[in-house]
């Protein structure tokens, strides 16, 4: 609210640095920048490899150049709208997943799709042979670039038929509209990059007859306007467990709002697969992490990490989260999860990513077993190590690039106001005992 005793020139000043605070907000929020992920995004790549007069062959690939946010089931479907009559006449490595109305061609040799806005998928690995490309064949998965780069692309080919217009010109004709099937992600206009160049044996190079990029950003608030995640906080120094703040994610009994208590039975869920169902909570979440600060050593101290899963309908694969703590530059082990530092900003590596070790704890189940947990132990900085004032506990967390709900620093778990007190009379009383001995024996 602006003062009223301010000029009118001053109140002028302030409703523009207000509007432009709002601004890159909502900007923020719709364009899917990411200060932990920069650069993050997904880029489509259409290379027209080889002109066959009235058809093209192209290789479209699917790169993920996000660093801790992944495409998990159902995957990517790749949709676009051709802009004249082109028609699909065979995949390699992905399929359409409607062929459409192919009535006016005859014969028995139809087109793969006749669609003007077809929507592509990948194949599955049980895909025979003769139908698999280079990098298909995963489900339409892609993994972030920090947990398996091999898998973070996806690539098919196609032939199709130029439109009526151009199938005497050299030039080709790119389709328009792209979108990733995933939600949250918005995607460009097509652009012209330099042609994408290749080698077979890493001595002669060649180059493909034209390339164009899509970017596709991620925006966590297209993606659902509520939280998915929250975060509760404990320490042994403290018998009080910080939960995570009322309605993060949603309030019960609310529209939209889908729980079970525990007492229920699981076969009340509702049988809509795409309705997300919760065990009932004041958080209302489906994903909660907690962080309990352990235990503390002479020069080291230690922190548990359990994330447990209360969406009732949904199991996490390759799930990641990522966290923002200045002691993370001193991690020295941690026990049950992969982890890597993620240093974003030059020098500065306060910023860590955990997630499952394959084949253990990489599937977050849900249901009662619904929990993966580890425990991470972090050498002391003695510069700035301290139980106070919540420095133990971490600045930013997120699960599957979805940045979860903190408690208020108000209410994290302080030292006791007598602590030093305590351990003060804790060291008096054993000199006492040990003048006692002395004395007596």
């Amino acid at each position: 609210m602006l003062d009223a005793s301010m000029s009118l020139e001053d109140q002028k000043s302030m409703a523009n640095i207000l509007a432009l605070i709002i601004f890159f907000i909502t900007f923020s929020l719709s364009y899917g920048y990411d200060p932990l992920d920069p650069s993050g995004n997904i880029t489509i790549t259409w290379d027209f490899i080889s002109d066959n007069g009235a058809t093209v062959d192209v290789k479209v690939s699917i790169y993920n150049l996000q660093l801790f946010r992944h495409v998990e089931a159902p995957g990517w479907r790749l949709g676009w709208a051709w802009k004249g009559d082109e028609v699909i006449w065979a995949m390699w490595g992905a399929e359409a997943m409607e062929q459409g109305n192919c009535s006016k061609f005859k014969g028995q040799d139809k087109p793969h799709c006749c669609l003007k806005h077809p929507l592509i998928i990948d194949l599955p690995p049980t895909a025979p042979y003769n139908h698999r490309f280079f990098n298909c064949c995963r489900g339409g998965l892609l993994s972030s670039l920090t947990q398996d780069i091999t898998k973070s692309a996806a690539s098919f080919q196609m032939n199709y038929n130029k439109p009526t217009l151009d199938a005497t010109t050299a030039s080709f004709t790119m389709p328009e509209n792209f979108t990733l099937g995933v939600p949250g992600y918005t995607c460009s206009a097509p652009f012209q990059v330099p042609p994408t160049k290749f080698t077979a044996d890493g001595h002669r190079w060649q180059q493909v007859l034209d390339t164009w990029n899509v970017t596709c950003m991620y925006s966590q608030y297209r993606a659902s306007p509520a939280p998915k995640c929250c975060v509760s906080l404990s320490a042994f120094y403290n018998s009080t467990i910080v939960p995570c703040p009322v309605c993060s994610c949603n309030c019960k009994g609310l529209p939209g709002a889908h729980c079970i208590d525990s007492s229920s039975s699981v076969l009340q869920l509702p049988q809509e697969e795409s309705l997300e169902v919760v065990r009932c909570s004041r958080h209302m979440c489906p994903i909660r992490i907690h962080w309990h600060v352990k235990q503390s050593y002479k020069e080291y101290w230690r922190v548990k990490i359990t994330i447990t899963n209360l969406n009732l309908v949904k199991n996490y694969s390759q799930w990641n989260i990522v966290v923002l703590h200045p002691n993370l530059r001193s991690v020295t082990q941690v026990f049950s999860f992969n982890y890597k530092a993620l240093p974003i900003y030059g020098n500065i590596n306060d910023t860590g990513m955990f997630w499952g070790l394959e084949y253990y704890n990489d599937m977050l189940l849900s249901g009662k077993d619904g929990n993966v947990q580890t425990e991470m132990l972090l050498h002391k900085d003695t510069e700035e190590f301290t139980f106070r004032e919540g420095w133990t506990f971490p600045r930013k967390v997120s699960f599957n690039g979805e940045e979860c709900v903190m408690p208020s620093p108000d209410n994290y778990p302080s030292l006791p106001n007598n602590a030093h007190l305590l351990t003060f009379s804790s060291s008096l009383l054993t000199a006492l005992y040990f003048l006692l001995y002395i004395i007596f024996f």
